[in-house]
């Protein structure tokens, strides 16, 4: 704790201020695109790295290590002079004063950019969390790779048939894109990767569930990608319970309406709900909790105030909302900074927003993936070489581009896993 919280006060003779408030795809393309303007910038994140989530299930299942998917903010930023990066939590905001109140530091704002992100949904059921964590940061994914590893440790060695079936069997609640590509990957890994490690268990006995409460798979995607993800998944042996509710979970499985499947991994992919930023503020939350934004993203009634990426709800070109996904947030951190500098610069403000769709991707395991580019779908081999080099490109810094690039290589060449690192704690 510091001896005295401090406190940053703006004054009429300094730059503007502009305090952004998370460091993902959305915040941290508004801090870039503002590097040209007259302008001081304050980020503040709770972690001291930005993560490139698409592949933090591959972290999650020992694919890559998370050094591969995580970069220090300071780093990426380091060449920008006018930015001040700050590892806090947000905890308040007074508009009024224009302060943002943090667990570490105050900041005085002209501007403020809330890209405070979402976190796992569990619809009411908040006690759930413990036995079915979400992916959403480093830790999620190590903890799901610690649990998920834990498991077949374990069955080597008990000698009870049913803790033994508990223990082999996973279940993956959503299913979209995320639960999609964990249920591939932990198939893989169960088949192919540890079929061979153990003496007493068989690891491709495995039993692998994946449930969706909706009527079928990947629902933002057309009907024949989703309905070839499907198949995919039930060839590597993933089973799929389509319309089933979760209606309760603990330690040692999950209940459905109506029966039981008893599990000791538990993977929670089923929904999202966003920051507090809209409490903080006292704005208008849409049922997921983002921020019902202008046509400029700005918060109503509040023009020095913006909400962007899983913190903002407003419509894309098709009257829908924008999804929650990093092309999304990055393009609305860019205009964010238009609107800024055209204010800062006394210039006409930029048309309003408008998200251009880039397309939908999600890979179900070797070999196979599913992608849409307009109106061109593509799935199989293919799908997933486009896959591959898309993440790959978007990867930060050439280091980590041909790293996961000789991960992937080496892992669909052998069939292994380099990141299979667990342990037991010492006792204290």
């Amino acid at each position: 704790m510091m001896a005295a919280r401090e406190t940053v006060m703006q004054t009429k003779a300094q730059r503007p201020h502009v305090v952004i408030a998370g460091a993902g795809f959305g915040g941290l393309q508004a801090a870039k695109a503002l590097a040209k303007v007259d302008v001081d910038i304050t980020l503040v994140d709770a972690y001291n790295h930005h993560c490139f989530q698409p592949l933090l299930y591959q972290v999650a299942t020992a694919a890559l290590s998370p050094a591969d998917v995580a970069w220090p903010i300071r780093a990426i930023l380091r060449a920008q002079k006018n930015v001040r990066v700050i590892m806090a939590r947000v905890l308040a905001v007074d508009a009024r004063a224009r302060r943002v109140h943090t667990s570490q530091i105050d900041l005085a704002y002209d501007y403020l950019i809330f890209a405070t992100g979402s976190t796992h949904s569990y619809f009411g059921h908040d006690d759930w969390a413990p036995f079915a964590p979400g992916l959403k940061h480093i830790a999620d994914a190590t903890e799901i790779r610690r649990r998920f590893l834990l498991a077949f440790e374990r069955a080597e060695v008990v000698d009870d048939d049913d803790a033994r079936r508990r223990l082999l069997t996973f279940v993956i609640v959503g299913g979209g894109a995320t639960g999609v590509e964990m249920a591939g990957a932990i198939a893989e890994v169960a088949r192919r990767t540890l079929q061979h490690d153990f003496r007493r268990i068989d690891p491709r006995t495995s039993r692998i569930v994946l449930i969706e409460a909706g009527p079928r798979l990947l629902p933002t995607f057309p009907a024949p990608l989703a309905d070839y993800a499907t198949r995919s998944l039930r060839d590597m042996g993933v089973e799929i319970a389509l319309g089933r509710a979760v209606t309760g979970c603990d330690a040692e499985g999950v209940s459905l309406d109506g029966s039981r499947i008893e599990a000791a991994t538990v993977i929670w992919a089923a929904g999202v709900v966003a920051s507090p930023a809209a409490e903080w503020i006292g704005a208008e939350p849409d049922r997921a909790g983002r921020i019902k934004v202008n046509a400029d993203l700005t918060v109503p009634g509040r023009p020095e105030i913006f909400a962007i990426g899983d913190t903002a709800c407003v419509a894309g070109g098709d009257g829908r909302p924008v999804p929650g996904i990093a092309p999304a947030a990055k393009q609305m951190g860019a205009y964010v900074a238009k609107v800024i500098a055209a204010r800062v610069q006394n210039r006409p403000a930029p048309p309003p927003f408008a998200y251009h769709h880039l397309g939908d991707l999600a890979t179900i395991g070797r070999k196979s993936a599913v992608v849409k580019l307009g109106a061109l779908q593509i799935t199989g081999f293919l799908g997933w070489l486009f896959w591959s080099a898309v993440h790959i490109y978007f990867l930060i810094g050439l280091r980590n581009r041909f790293v996961v690039a000789l991960n992937w290589l080496w892992s669909y060449m052998t069939f292994q896993r380099g990141a299979r690192l667990i342990g037991i704690a010492p006792p204290r």
